[in-house]
């Protein structure tokens, strides 16, 4: 990985008055763009072989200018422009994936957050780790030959649940497993699937205060996948699996929730424990981050994954959210990654945002 000092060492020579936010068009590319133009940055999209054009149709949240590659995994080769261009890159999960995660940590351009986070993210043991050893608690891992009920296949990565699948027993496993592919096996859990949309600043004071700088909720939202969330109107579990059809959880948009009042010191107490785990393990995990739950019947929360970067549940609320707009009116979190550069710059803490 970069070290830091390399990135320092880039930052000193940027012109701080002129610095530009730059991301992969996909995922989040609309509310990040939009939210740092609010703030008075200008913005840079990368993008495959020529420009969406649906950014013409959204004029608030077209880049300033693009950069065209002919792959994603050609974006190392436009490290010197983008630093010619002062620019701080903002990762989500599209981006990260696309590039690769060897690539990314490499990638000799300012970037907002911690990138020593990805080790730990994307390596589901590893998370495990994490997150148990922040008291968390988790579905139980289970091994292959010890299913005797509903467990949860996932593969490695961020992608947008293609390719999971429940099984039932063994047999169930070994029919549907991609055998090249790294995966985890979950018990699976019953309840209603809640992913909590934070943000953690290691630089402001006031609020929701850590062992160093405050959390925020800024929203919250349940994924809607296909074709799990409609196959049932078609029959029973029972007679689905008679005709040989099955649910697949490739995510395909998001819905909005709010949680019950009473629910909130739990959810505050569990994005804390995760940061403060985060210090203790790789120096923390700065910016937004989602931590991927079910609420059960008992009103317990279990935490199946984490996303330790903006994720697109949060595009249903580039105006604000319920929880976001009693901390600012019409605040997105792509608005407020802006607003933590800016206010890191103005204090010249750049380093402790950036990596």
């Amino acid at each position: 990985m970069i070290t830091k000092e390399r990135i320092m060492e880039i930052i000193g020579n940027y012109d701080l008055d002129n610095l530009s936010i730059a991301t992969v068009c996909s995922h989040s590319s609309l509310q990040i763009f939009d939210g740092a133009r609010k703030e008075g940055f200008r913005t840079i999209g990368i993008c495959v072989k020529k420009p969406p054009r649906f950014y013409d149709a959204f004029p608030r949240s077209k880049p300033d200018e693009f950069i065209i590659v002919d792959s994603y995994k050609d974006i190392p080769g436009i490290v010197d422009q983008l630093v010619s261009k002062n620019a701080i890159i903002i990762p989500h999960g599209s981006f990260v994936e696309y590039l690769g995660h060897k690539n990314f940590v490499d990638l000799a351009v300012p970037s907002f957050g911690n990138r020593a986070v990805l080790e730990w993210e994307s390596d589901r043991e590893k998370e495990r780790v994490w997150l148990e050893g922040a008291g968390i608690h988790m579905p139980r891992k289970v091994n292959p030959r010890d299913i005797n009920g509903p467990v949860m296949v996932k593969y490695d990565g961020a992608k947008g649940g293609k390719g999971f699948f429940i099984a039932k027993n063994y047999e169930e496993f070994k029919e549907h497993l991609k055998p090249d592919e790294k995966f985890t096996i979950q018990e699976f859990i019953t309840g209603t699937r809640y992913y909590f949309h934070y943000f953690y600043s290691p630089l402001r004071q006031e609020g929701y205060r850590l062992s160093e700088g405050i959390l925020e909720m800024l929203s919250m939202d349940r994924r809607v996948e296909s074709n799990a969330d409609e196959i049932f109107r078609l029959g029973s579990p029972r007679e689905l699996e008679e005709a040989g059809i099955h649910p697949t959880y490739v995510v395909t948009g998001n819905v909005p929730l709010v949680a019950r009042e009473s629910l909130l010191p739990l959810i505050f107490e569990l994005g804390e424990k995760v940061v403060e785990e985060s210090l203790n393990l790789f120096g923390g995990m700065i910016g937004p981050f989602c931590l991927e739950t079910v609420v059960t019947d008992n009103l317990e929360i279990k935490v199946f994954e984490i996303s330790a970067r903006i994720v697109a549940g949060t595009n249903l609320y580039l105006n604000g959210s319920p929880y976001s707009d009693l901390i600012e009116p019409g605040l997105s979190t792509g608005k407020r990654i802006a607003q933590e550069i800016k206010y890191a710059k103005s204090i010249n803490q750049l380093d402790k945002i950036l990596s």
